[in-house]
């Protein structure tokens, strides 16, 4: 077992109590129903059992952090970015006569949208077992390499069946990669940690909106002999593909196969993770989580948050550029009116996430945001047609909808534990997001071009919903808090315990030195790495 300790501060007989604190630790895991504790290990208990004790400061954690934040969240930063681009490649063909060189008529297009997300739920169950039997990496540098395939094969494509044909290969191989990274995210970084790392992964789909609008404008300026719609295909889908080497040498499977680690780190980077109560990764299936994930309330709570967001985000996303244009604007002004929202995104973004973490609440944050599209919408359906630029500045305060699905993605799974039950989860959560992904452009109706009111108008109505869901899952989460404190009541259990997941190195070393001069706290976190579930482990805490 490892522990955290700082040698200026901590005294030899605080030392002496902390590793009294791993026999407590030992002792406490047959506290609970053996039925929890009965499968596989999880694999951090593999790795601690492995290598034994070992103490490490603050500054070795940190530099553990750095290592991570290099290794695994570049190259996720990186996939992610791709992944907004190339889907975004049908949006930007739009503006350069897509829909008259491919003879596109009636809902068409809007089918391109939406089979996109289609694919992606068709192949959520399959992804969700791939990601507790597979090796993380591999399984999504293969996917990444395919859709660049397919993007590609999109230039080639002169009609409706060709472009919904490699548009839904498209969305097969990206469906994966939201759960991963997710899953990732978990498996390398504390639950403070995770909300900046889930950001700066997330927060690529705004540098995306800021890159492809630039791109576009250069391929669609190159004279050649082929149109500029094939060029935005051909250009995106080779990028993509060259970079799936960089990709397959950088990220890690997991801690166990990071080669940028030494030994001593590995069992420092699992132990620095025992605060979270969530576990890390063991390659069984538990069928009991995955029930206890369907049957679970927050798991529909989240998944109708997802669709309340993803419905208006893919109307918006496959109509944006359109519904730019309309304004007046040509194809190369409408393309580069793109920029400023994804700017303003990233800020804002950037912005809730710092806030979110200083102030240790998620839902406050998330509601506020949703007020931004709600108004934009709102100005938008009824600014005169004659004032473009005042159209153009309510479209940029409806873009502000982009940073609500990372904070949501990311407020759900820090409160999920247990491998198959956040696998479970992650791919409900995809597929209530595909279903709306799917919705979202069919609501956009040709005939209304260029206002599409019936899509704008219940584009509001989904906002407005999303606010009171966000509302309500942070009562009930506060009930299952005082739930759990009454739990370990009854087990004999320390009752009031401060969560140390969601603290600085600093604050959480300070804590523990508090617990043990009061001789208190040694059996905290007993249960860390026994692959248990949120609702199975009493000392899980919920984050509002």
């Amino acid at each position: 077992m490892s522990h955290l300790n700082q040698p200026s501060t901590i005294a030899q007989d605080e030392k002496d109590i902390e590793i009294n604190h791993v026999e407590a630790v030992n002792d406490a895991r047959h506290a609970l129903d053996d039925k929890y504790l009965s499968h596989a290990e999880d694999d951090a208990a593999r790795i601690l059992r492995e290598n034994g004790p070992v103490e490490y400061t603050i500054d070795e954690d940190k530099k553990v952090l750095r290592k991570l934040d290099i290794w695994v969240c570049i190259p996720m930063f990186i996939v992610y970015t791709l992944v907004h681009l190339d889907k975004s490649a049908l949006s930007y063909a739009a503006v350069f006569d897509l829909k008259t060189e491919a003879h596109l008529v009636g809902k068409q297009y809007s089918w391109l949208g939406s089979v996109i997300y289609l694919m992606q739920l068709v192949v959520q169950p399959i992804s969700a077992y791939a990601l507790v039997k597979l090796p993380i990496a591999w399984w999504v540098v293969g996917n990444v390499l395919c859709w660049g395939i397919s993007l590609c094969a999109m230039a080639a494509c002169h009609n409706f069946a060709g472009l919904l044909a490699t548009r839904a290969l498209l969305g097969a191989f990206e469906a994966t990669i939201s759960p991963s990274f997710i899953a990732m995210t978990q498996l390398f970084w504390r639950r403070r940690e995770q909300t900046y790392r889930n950001t700066a992964w997330l927060m690529s789909s705004s540098v995306a909106g800021i890159i492809g609008p630039i791109l576009t404008y250069a391929i669609g300026h190159v004279k050649s002999g082929i149109q500029p719609w094939q060029g935005i295909f051909l250009f995106l889908g080779c990028i993509t593909i060259a970079l799936c080497p960089l990709i397959f040498w950088m990220m890690p499977n997991d801690i166990a196969s990071a080669k940028f680690l030494t030994q001593k780190e590995k069992v420092i980077a699992v132990e620095r993770l025992r605060d979270n109560n969530t576990g890390t990764k063991t390659s069984k299936w538990k069928w009991e989580q995955f029930r206890e994930t369907l049957l679970d309330p927050k798991t529909w709570g989240w998944g109708l948050m997802l669709t309340c967001m993803a419905i208006p985000s893919s109307g918006i996303g496959t109509f944006g550029t359109l519904i730019t244009k309309g304004f007046g604007f040509n194809s190369f002004d409408t393309i580069l009116f793109q920029i400023p929202p994804n700017v303003l995104t990233l800020v804002f973004l950037l912005g809730g996430t710092w806030t979110m973490n200083k102030i240790r609440l998620r839902f406050p944050v998330v509601a506020f945001f949703v007020l931004f599209p709600i108004a934009g919408a709102a100005s938008l359906l009824y600014v005169p047609r004659t004032k473009p630029h005042a159209l153009l500045g309510s479209y940029y305060v409806i873009m502000l909808y982009t940073p609500l699905q990372p904070l949501v993605y990311s407020w759900a799974n820090m409160n999920s534990a247990g491998t198959t039950k956040q696998r479970t989860l992650g791919a409900i959560l995809f597929i209530f997001q595909c279903a709306g992904n799917v919705a979202g452009p069919q609501v956009y109706l040709e005939d209304e071009a260029p206002i599409y009111r019936t899509g704008l108008y219940t584009d509001m109505s989904c906002w407005a919903l999303l606010f009171i869901l966000i509302c309500s899952m942070a009562v009930y989460l506060r009930y299952l808090n005082r739930r759990q404190r009454k739990k370990r009541e009854r087990m004999g259990r320390m009752v009031d315990i401060r969560d140390m997941s969601i603290m600085t190195l600093e604050e959480a070393a300070a804590y523990k030195r508090e617990l043990a001069a009061a001789g208190e706290g040694h059996d905290i976190n007993a249960h860390a790495f026994d692959d248990l579930t949120d609702l199975q482990n009493p000392e899980f805490h919920y984050i509002l």
